[in-house]
């Protein structure tokens, strides 16, 4: 229960607001689930993701950090999460991804900050956003990291 202020009146929590909530929210990601009652943990993956993100975006941050979001998620599912960040982003919505997938992040990504050995080795605007790019990024040695800095 991320959002007690928006499911509660006055000190009490009211069903009917969170079913109005849950049901905003299934229908705005597109939640595939027999009934908004069905047990997160009985829906698919890409689904399970839908839902995390709908919790958070209940509460309307300003930033979203997204650690690997689509791992373990089908292509389909993939493809409906990338649509859902980007849909968030349109919106206005800084969102830092994290992700280990080079496609995800040169898909998604506006700039691509590189870290190596709990570093930044570089950042590439996403012009410049390449897999070689990246890659070169990720090789730089630590002394060329600091060089880098100093220059």
């Amino acid at each position: 229960l991320v959002v007690p202020d928006k499911v509660s009146r006055y000190g009490f929590f009211s069903r009917r607001r969170e079913r109005a909530l849950v049901a905003h929210h299934v229908a705005e990601l597109k939640v595939k689930t027999p009934s908004i009652e069905q047990a997160v943990g009985k829906l698919s993956g890409g689904n399970q993701q839908k839902v995390v993100f709908a919790r958070w975006q209940a509460r309307g941050p300003a930033v979203l950090i997204l650690d690997e979001p689509t791992r373990g998620i089908d292509v389909g599912a993939k493809a409906e999460i990338y649509r859902l960040i980007e849909s968030l982003a349109d919106r206005g919505l800084a969102i830092l991804l994290i992700s280990s997938e080079m496609p995800e992040l040169l898909g998604l990504a506006d700039r691509v900050l590189v870290m190596q050995g709990g570093r930044i080795s570089g950042e590439l605007p996403w012009q410049e956003a390449s897999e070689e790019a990246v890659l070169a990024l990720a090789m730089r040695s630590g002394k060329e990291t600091i060089e880098r800095r100093v220059s």
